[in-house]
Formats: structure tokens, C-alpha cells, sequence
């Protein structure tokens, strides 16, 4: 299996930004909210599920962030969920409507969808990690005939830290995929599922064979489920995983992204777990 990417996608010239003004800032959490944004003149190529732009705020800086909006949209509209960790992610998670950003992009490979199609899906998603992987989900559901049993697992450190909970509520409602939901900790008001993802992952019903996987979260919560879903006999070339580094330029020049022998921003985020088997498994990288 191979990740899908986009080379045409990018536009003209990689380097300067679209202007987007904030449409919409939906609080998502204590420290996250999702942008709604609007093309203020020209739009960037259109995305795949999986890839992220650069996103910039005038006066204080770029950084990475991962569409988590519906791909099939040819609306104009930008969809970005963004979690307060830094000065840049802070601007934008307050950001008032009509706030003007910089956009460049979309960047890197996203989720092969089309390789798995046919195939039982499994989507494992740990805390802001759901984000990138919404798009996936919302294909999915759009093109429900072209997969199988689907099946979405997300994670949280506590109930007040889950995302797009009242669109998972309407999707367990009016789908046939499966949605599990899990926290770290409870608390009184929490009835669902407690534990780690690994857990709920090691009941979901499979067909080893003809399973792929998709996996978005913390590097140890990405490591553990690869390797529960390998024991459980889904094979590391149908496991996608997305990475997540210090990335700058956004098209694999300034190297600010190297894993290893890969450049996240170019050869990433998506790749195999095949890949990303080794590289996870050495801290200094």
C-alpha cells in the first residue's frame, strides 16, 4: 500500500501565502477551537484527507496545522482545528472572525483512501489527533458503498478534552459505523468507555486480511496500536500512521522535519507503519 500524494496540488508558488479571513471560531475545548476560514481572493488547490497547510498570522508566525474539513467541499471554505500550545496556535485559537491569515499550501501525502477500498476500515485516533483524521471520516461517509465494516476509535485524557462530540453523537445515530469512544479518567457525569485506546482496539471484531488501518495521535499511542493490530495479523503496509514534527517550509527544503531518512513535510505526515516501524522506535529522531 502506498500513501496518496499531491504534487500538482500545490500552487504556483509554494512560498506565498492565500489570504484567508476567519469566517467562523467554534470552541472545541478548553484550549482548542476550530477556523472556519473564506478565500479572500484566490483559494488553494483543492486537499486530500490527511495533508495540512501552513498557516500564518501576521506579526507572530507560521505554523503546521492539518485540514480537518471535508475535502469534497468546493465551497471556498477552509476548515483547521487548532489546539493553544504555542504563540502562533494561541493567535489562532483566538482569532476573531475576520482575522486575516496566510495560507500556503496544502502539503505533504494524506490517507489512501482509495487503497482501502473494499477493505474493512479501522480509524484510531488519540486527542487532537482526530483531527487530521475527519476528513478520512467524512469521506467515508460520503462514499460509504466502497468500504466495508468502518469502525472509529478516539481518545482523550477526559471527557472535557473530546472533540466533534456532538457530530460523532449524530453519526452513531444515523450510520452503520461503529464509534467508540474512551478517556483516560472519568468523571461523574462520564458513562462511556475508560482506558486507553489500545483497549477498545483489542475487542474490535477483524479480518486481519483484508483490514487497513489508520492511525492519528501521540507517537507512543501510534506505536502500541501498530503493534496490537500486527499481532492481531493486519499486516505494517496496511497501517497509516501521520507524523508530526518541527516542520517550516512545508515542500522538503529547509529540513526542520527530518525523521530519519524522510522528510515529514514532503514524504509525510501519512506514511506506512512499514515505514515508520523503525523510526519510531529510536527517541533521538
Amino acid at each position: 500500500m502506498s500513501v496518496q500524494t499531491s504534487p500538482t496540488r500545490i500552487g504556483p508558488d509554494p512560498w506565498v501565502p492565500h489570504r484567508y479571513w476567519v469566517a467562523a471560531n467554534q470552541t472545541d475545548t478548553a484550549d482548542t477551537s476550530t477556523l472556519t476560514m473564506r478565500a479572500e481572493d484566490d483559494a488553494i488547490p483543492s486537499f486530500l484527507p490527511g495533508q495540512f497547510t501552513m498557516l500564518y498570522v501576521f506579526g507572530v508566525g507560521e505554523i503546521p496545522v492539518s485540514i480537518s474539513g471535508d475535502a469534497s467541499h468546493e465551497d471556498g471554505l477552509l476548515v483547521q482545528t487548532v489546539r493553544d500550545v504555542g504563540a502562533v496556535s494561541h493567535a489562532l485559537r483566538h482569532a476573531r472572525r475576520g482575522t486575516m491569515i496566510g495560507v500556503r499550501g496544502p502539503f505533504g501525502t494524506g490517507w489512501d483512501l482509495d487503497g482501502a477500498a473494499g477493505t474493512d476500515l479501522v480509524l484510531v485516533a488519540g486527542g487532537i489527533g482526530l483531527a487530521p483524521l475527519r476528513p478520512a471520516l467524512l469521506h467515508t461517509l460520503r462514499y460509504r458503498r466502497r468500504y466495508r465494516r468502518i469502525t472509529l476509535i478516539a481518545g482523550a485524557k477526559a471527557p472535557a478534552e473530546l472533540l466533534y462530540t456532538p457530530e460523532l453523537a449524530a453519526i452513531v445515530a444515523n450510520t452503520g459505523i461503529e464509534v467508540v469512544i474512551t478517556v483516560d479518567h472519568a468523571d461523574q457525569d462520564w458513562h462511556g468507555h475508560v482506558g486507553l485506546v489500545t483497549k477498545p482496539l483489542a475487542q474490535v471484531r477483524l479480518d486481519p486480511g483484508h483490514t487497513t488501518a489508520m492511525l492519528c495521535g501521540p507517537e507512543p499511542m501510534m506505536r502500541f496500536s501498530a503493534e496490537l493490530l500486527m499481532d492481531r495479523g493486519v499486516a505494517a503496509d496496511r497501517i497509516q500512521v501521520s507524523l508530526e514534527r518541527n516542520m517550516k517550509c512545508g515542500i522538503g527544503l529547509c529540513g526542520h522535519c527530518q525523521l530519519g531518512p524522510l522528510l515529514v513535510c514532503r514524504d509525510g505526515p501519512v506514511v506506512t507503519y512499514e515505514q515508520a516501524a523503525a523510526l519510531l522506535e529510536v527517541r533521538e529522531l
